[in-house]
């Protein structure tokens, strides 16, 4: 199976989680969507079928991460 390029996967994260708080605040419309096309996108990439299975997937696959500044960490 092909993977997602670590800096990719990180991104998708953090976007989803970012627009996780936005929804949870706002409700709005518009933020549910790019949550539903993230959540999409995080599945395929990790090969799962629900965006808790993507975030765990991603997680797993990412190296030791800096979450605060978004950059990857060698070790």
């Amino acid at each position: 199976m092909l993977r997602a390029h670590p800096a990719v996967l990180l991104e998708l994260v953090e976007e989803y989680e970012v627009l996780e708080l936005l929804h949870a605040r706002q409700g709005r419309l518009e933020v549910r969507r790019r949550m539903d096309d993230v959540a999409h996108t995080l599945c395929v990439s990790t090969g799962t079928r629900d965006v808790d299975a993507a975030l765990i997937a991603a997680r797993r696959q990412l190296p030791r991460t800096s979450v605060k500044t978004g950059s990857l960490l060698a070790g």
